[in-house]
């Protein structure tokens, strides 16, 4: 499997935020994470990357078979990890830079950029000025440029417009094609229907795993119940 979690507990300056007993995502599946907000989604995504504020207490992270829990994150990129986040900083170099470094490093195509409709941004500095729909493309760009084996996507589709939408499912697909395992945060779902294809997808309540299933069933019961269905035991 690519990625598994044991009895892993994380927080965040003394805070407790995630604990979860195991949890799985397969080589090559596409895994989607739901949850209310404030249940430790993005906690648990920039834990796998190893931000330094997040603070393993307890437990393992491991990545195609290797204990990465003590790992810096530029360790965890070289293993190929990618990480995009909910709101991406504004970075002090031009987007055009950072996208030629990543084509010579991965061996990667520039034409992603096109692909993602952000030629006419690519000599500003990445983020900088950004709408959201711009901020989420630019960094779907950047996760596609790296070619990664692991991408850890959080809320690529909040906050944006139909087109910047539709846009980032075909980045997404892109992945799949590459044979990526995706493990991926949403609130909604919705931008699920435009992916090619969705193996299984989780409900995280309080910091724990609280249910896992195929998609459509875990997207059929939070559609009848809310999450207020899901209740850890």
């Amino acid at each position: 499997m690519s990625l598994r979690l044991e009895d892993l507990v994380v927080s965040v300056e003394n805070r407790k935020i995630i604990d979860i007993e195991n949890f799985h995502v397969e080589k090559g599946e596409v895994h989607l994470l739901f949850g209310p907000n404030g249940a430790g989604k993005s906690t648990l995504l920039r834990a796998i990357i190893g931000l330094p504020t997040y603070t393993i207490e307890r437990g393992r992270i491991i990545f195609n078979g290797v204990d990465i829990t003590n790992k810096k994150p530029y360790e965890r990129a070289l293993m190929g990890i990618a990480f995009s986040y909910q709101n991406p900083p504004p970075l002090h170099a031009k987007f055009s830079y950072i996208a030629k470094l990543m084509t010579r490093k991965y061996n990667s195509r520039l034409d992603y950029i096109s692909d993602l409709n952000l030629d006419n941004l690519i000599e500003r500095k990445l983020h900088d000025g950004f709408s959201g729909g711009e901020s989420k493309r630019a960094e779907l760009a950047t996760i596609l440029l790296q070619k990664p084996k692991l991408a850890l996507l959080d809320e690529p589709d909040s906050g944006v417009d139909i087109d910047s939408m539709e846009l980032i499912a075909n980045a997404i697909n892109r992945l799949i094609e590459m044979k990526s395992t995706v493990l991926m945060v949403t609130h909604t779902g919705f931008i699920a229907f435009k992916i090619k294809k969705i193996d299984r997808a989780s409900v995280m309540v309080n910091g724990r795993i609280v249910y896992t299933g195929e998609f459509e069933e875990v997207y059929d019961l939070i559609m009848k119940e809310g999450y207020r269905g899901f209740t850890y035991e």
